[in-house]
């Protein structure tokens, strides 16, 4: 099979780690890609959001199937231009995306189909979005509606912050995505993360993970799109996963189906699971950046058979995918001043040494530059991911891996799964 995968990013680098394993690849393109990428197949200079020159790419390569990794492509709406064309894609419809691209549209979704979730309210202008705190409670949620790249959650503990908060995001921080701010109730119990696919009619569970969000240990800081993750993790026992997938992840893909927009590709269920249950905190529309990363650790089975499936409505023919048996954990290290204004150029050295069959460095944010030197170019810039018999093995070697690579002002988190071990 020919496959162009569509992403630049730490999750891009991760699915093409393990697609580049299938037996049946024949042709791996990249658009765009990223130094990391480059061992693995053909890199194009084709941005993920440039719909009409990613579908002349894919025809130009006969792609048997195109992967869409990053939301923004799947809000471009390439998987619609893609279906024009009759090419298989894995990813969903921009209408179906609006599961991420509007936080807004997702609350009331969830009440219009009796999805478990928090109170909330949608407001578009300053003084009626601060007014509407009233009625909730500290710590505050304040969210900008639309596509934030993960940066456009704030939980504040004081009335102050959380109006400061909706002076920011009404104020342009986050550009049109913070034309409309979400106020939500802050939902009290232990996060996770939850993947399933979908071809348009059938579904099926396909791995979970434990992320943490806030920039410094101890979960300290601002939130960001991810400093690190783990898995298994403890809190998905057999009852907790079933629940999700009949409470939260099946009726949303029944839901978004009879609202005629079925959804064809991964969602990922971030949930809290309360005293009362799994309650929805998001949908994303596409493979959790850096969830992904410990899943393809983990993940036994050809990857590619479950990507064609989605594309072509076959999900029923193929059964649960297998798991290695190993625990899997991914470090980020970021760039000095990430999330709020990422210090970039920064030489990296450490980052392309051979560290074992079960250590994996996926970039995240990295360019070469004319002299080959390898750059920081991004927020979160690298990914150090490792497997090991227990979370304990797992932590210690991707500890190891971080401490062999030098990335000058960069920083990471050193508590990842922390939860689990505190158990």
């Amino acid at each position: 099979m020919n496959i162009l995968l569509v992403g630049s990013g730490g999750r891009e680098h991760a699915l093409a780690w393990k697609i580049a394993q299938s037996p049946l690849l024949s042709r791996l393109v990249l658009a765009p890609g990223n130094p990391g990428m480059e061992a693995l197949g053909e890199t194009r200079p084709v941005k993920a959001t440039d719909v009409e020159a990613l579908v002349a790419l894919a025809r130009e390569i006969a792609a048997d199937l195109v992967v869409i990794g990053p939301e923004s492509a799947v809000d471009a709406g390439l998987a619609d231009a893609l279906a024009a064309a009759n090419i298989p894609c894995f990813g969903p419809s921009r209408a179906a995306g609006q599961l991420e691209s509007s936080k807004a549209f997702t609350k009331a979704f969830c009440v219009r189909h009796g999805l478990p979730t928090g109170a909330y309210v949608v407001c578009d202008e300053a003084a009626a979005a601060k007014a509407a705190l009233a009625d909730f409670s500290p710590p505050y949620v304040i969210k900008a509606d639309g596509l934030a790249a993960g940066k456009g959650v704030v939980i504040a503990q004081t009335r102050a912050e959380a109006e400061a908060a909706i002076d920011d995001a009404l104020g342009g921080r986050f550009g049109a995505a913070g034309a409309r701010v979400v106020i939500e109730e802050f939902l009290d119990g232990e996060i996770g993360s939850l993947f399933a696919l979908c071809d348009g009619t059938h579904a099926l569970v396909f791995g979970h993970a434990q992320d943490h969000k806030r920039a410094y240990d101890g979960e300290q800081g601002p939130n960001t799109g991810g400093m690190g993750t783990y898995a298994p993790a403890p809190l998905f026992t057999d009852d907790l996963v079933e629940r999700v997938r009949k409470e939260l992840a099946e009726p949303a893909f029944a839901a978004i189906a009879a609202e005629g927009h079925p959804y064809r590709g991964v969602l990922f269920v971030e949930f809290m699971a309360t005293a009362q249950g799994p309650k929805l905190v998001e949908f994303n529309v596409r493979f959790g950046d850096p969830e992904c990363q410990v899943l393809m650790l983990r993940l036994e089975s050809d990857l590619v058979p479950y990507l064609m499936a989605c594309a072509k409505g076959e999900l029923d023919r193929l059964p649960a995918p297998v798991w290695r048996d190993e625990s899997a954990v991914c470090v980020v290290l970021a760039a000095q001043g990430y999330p709020d204004a990422p210090v970039t150029g920064a030489a990296i050295t450490g980052a392309e040494a051979e560290l074992g069959a079960d250590v994996a460095i996926f970039h995240a944010g990295t360019v070469r530059d004319e002299a080959g030197v390898l750059r920081a170019a991004g927020g979160r810039v690298l990914n150090v991911c490792a497997r090991g018999e227990d979370l304990v093995q797992a932590r210690t070697r991707a500890y190891e891996a971080v401490s062999r690579i030098d990335l000058p002002g960069g920083f990471h988190r050193t508590d990842i799964g922390w939860r689990a071990l505190a158990r």
